[in-house]
């Protein structure tokens, strides 16, 4: 079974078209108006071996952050739906990665911390805050536990980049199936 969503949001803000296969092979079509965010994302659907595509028009005018978060939000739905009852999924992922002088820490599984500092307001076009409402948007609308941190690191662009890489490989991890497991992975026996 295909682990796949397309969703499409419409705004006053925003008109987003986002399709996620969960199971790709990391291929990629980004255009948010963004060109760093296009970066982060293709980043993202890279390392975690996702297939994304993301076209958004939206208030840049204004500036980015209703582009940024209502992706965020885009991408959760997509994640929660693509997973279905989440049956076999073994749940639990995370990744340290370094990038240059840089070390991120992601795990994942429902609850969002975040923990990371930046020298500058903005980066290659992208408010440096929005990296905070981007994770925050994905982790309630995915209804997932999200976990990150910048354990050091100087250079912004590298902190950035070291979060979605990290945030890829982890989800990547949690989202793979085992046969072994049967139904949900809960004691609950639900997510």
């Amino acid at each position: 079974m295909a682990r796949e969503a397309s969703i499409e949001r419409n705004t006053k803000e925003t008109q987003i078209r986002l399709k996620l296969n969960i199971d790709g092979t990391g291929r990629s079509d980004i255009n948010t108006g963004i060109g760093f965010f296009d970066h982060m994302l293709d980043g993202f659907a890279r390392h975690g071996l996702f297939d994304l595509s993301v076209t958004c028009h939206g208030d840049l005018d204004v500036d980015c952050h209703h582009t940024i978060e209502d992706i965020g939000i885009a991408l959760g739905t997509a994640l929660k739906e693509a997973l279905g009852d989440k049956a076999g999924l073994v749940r639990y992922g995370s990744c340290m990665l370094p990038m240059d002088e840089t070390l991120a820490l992601c795990a994942v599984d429902p609850y969002f911390v975040y923990d990371a500092a930046f020298a500058g307001q903005s980066c290659g076009g992208m408010d440096t805050q929005m990296a905070r409402e981007f994770f925050y948007a994905v982790s309630y609308s995915a209804m997932m536990n999200l976990h990150l941190k910048v354990l050091y690191g100087e250079n912004d662009h590298h902190k950035l980049e070291a979060m979605f890489k990290a945030f890829a490989k982890a989800l990547d991890a949690a989202t793979r199936r085992d046969a072994r497991i049967d139904g949900v992975l809960s004691t609950k026996g639900t997510l």
